[in-house]
């Protein structure tokens, strides 16, 4: 017997049980003056808990915003962790670095960059990064996850928000460009070898997965 789904009650109560402190309700309000959607509080404190479990010393982020996720998951690093993010608005990257000061982070623990992503990820270091967090373009998630792989050490993560798209993904009658592509994505996840997988549904939909340790062929 399927377990009954939570309701709506019990679900706010879930994704808004770790509160936020004024540091990321002023990094929201930059958000709200540049027309940014960050991420709710529920991914946030889930990526903070990621990034506390790996003891993420290096964070690749796609999507910076305003720094709300930045905060998040800098909470969760190790005091010499580094967070590289990337964002194609140099404008938001310079309030997100507002935010982080509010934050008290120290400025070498953010590496800001501004530019494409998929420009900019390639010039990363391979098999470098515990963490890699995505929040940018839907409709280049998947070449987002093809990066990512390669940039993760075994072992490290990487995480897509809006993977349910505002209950969009699971309806298959809704088939416009950004739904597809975020559901071609949870299916090239489920189905991809070296992956342990799993959707989790905090704020718009969590989708998660570990990059499994494989040996050198030959060993």
């Amino acid at each position: 017997m399927a377990p009954t789904p939570i309701n709506a009650t019990s679900w706010t109560f879930a994704d808004t049980w770790v509160a936020e402190d004024e540091v990321l309700a002023a990094a929201r309000a930059r958000s709200a003056e540049v027309g940014v959607t960050p991420i709710g509080g529920g991914t946030g404190a889930t990526l903070r808990f990621l990034t506390a479990v790996l003891e993420a010393r290096a964070v690749v982020e796609i999507g910076t915003g305003t720094g709300v996720s930045g905060v998040w998951m800098l909470r969760g690093m190790r005091p010499d962790g580094v967070l590289t993010t990337v964002d194609i608005e140099a404008e938001h990257q310079r309030l997100a670095r507002e935010s982080f000061k509010e934050a008290g982070i120290a400025s070498q623990r953010v590496r800001t960059i501004a530019g494409s992503a998929l420009d900019v990820l390639p010039r990363l270091t391979d098999g470098h990064y515990d963490l890699v967090f995505v929040d940018g373009d839907k409709r280049e998630y998947g070449a987002y996850l093809a990066e990512a792989l390669r940039l993760l050490r075994p072992g490290g993560v990487v995480a897509f928000d809006n993977a349910l798209w505002h209950d969009r993904v699971a309806d298959p009658a809704q088939r416009d460009e950004q739904t597809v592509a975020i559901r071609d994505l949870v299916h090239q996840v489920g189905v991809t070898e070296g992956l342990v997988p799993t959707l989790l549904p905090v704020g718009d939909g969590l989708l998660v997965a570990k990059k499994e340790w494989v040996p050198e062929s030959g060993e």
